[in-house]
């Protein structure tokens, strides 16, 4: 009896703390992903088209680190400002947790862009980059991989230069630009 109530007391808590309240990028996008302002993009590895024949062990390495990029993004018009105000201040917000460890921010005011990362520096999980313009919205772009680290980034950035492309996923982000 004592040993029942003991597992169902455990299997309690720790739902409870699974059940965390509080805000993340992951359940900001789920909520908002659906939303009409919002135009939500999961872009796969498989999106660079390149030759891994071509590449090096270095680069190899790094886009074996690569699994996947969440992107959403918010279309500010004229008519949604005040909302654009608001979401923009919740991802802000959001960002300020001290599990997201900002590399860099550029801009100023309205406008501007930051990178930033969840783990350590030997084993990120994340990155991400928000970047804010009053005129157009805002966008989140999550790239999340395995034992990711900065010369991993760096030498993805080489095999970006390399790859070509494939444009289908990104096409609803042309909405954006418009």
């Amino acid at each position: 009896m004592k040993t029942r109530v003991f597992t169902s007391a455990l299997i309690a808590l720790l739902t409870l703390i699974s059940c965390n309240s509080e805000p993340s990028l992951q359940k900001y996008f789920v909520e908002n992903s659906e939303k009409k302002d919002f135009i939500a993009v999961d872009v796969s590895s498989n999106i660079l088209n390149v030759d891994k024949a071509k590449l090096s062990a270095e680069q190899t390495e790094a886009l074996k680190s690569f699994d996947k990029m969440n992107i959403l993004a918010f279309k500010a018009t004229d008519k949604n400002q005040a909302e654009f105000e608001t979401e923009r201040t919740k991802v802000k917000a959001i960002l300020k947790d001290p599990k997201y460890q900002q590399l860099m921010k550029v801009g100023s005011g309205k406008d501007g862009a930051s990178i930033s990362y969840v783990g350590t520096d030997e084993n990120i999980e994340e990155f991400v980059v928000f970047a804010t313009r009053k005129e157009n919205g805002f966008a989140v772009v999550r790239v999340l991989g395995k034992n990711m680290n900065p010369n991993n980034i760096m030498t993805l950035m080489s095999v970006l230069q390399k790859s070509n492309i494939n444009m289908d996923q990104l096409k609803p982000l042309q909405q954006l630009i418009k």
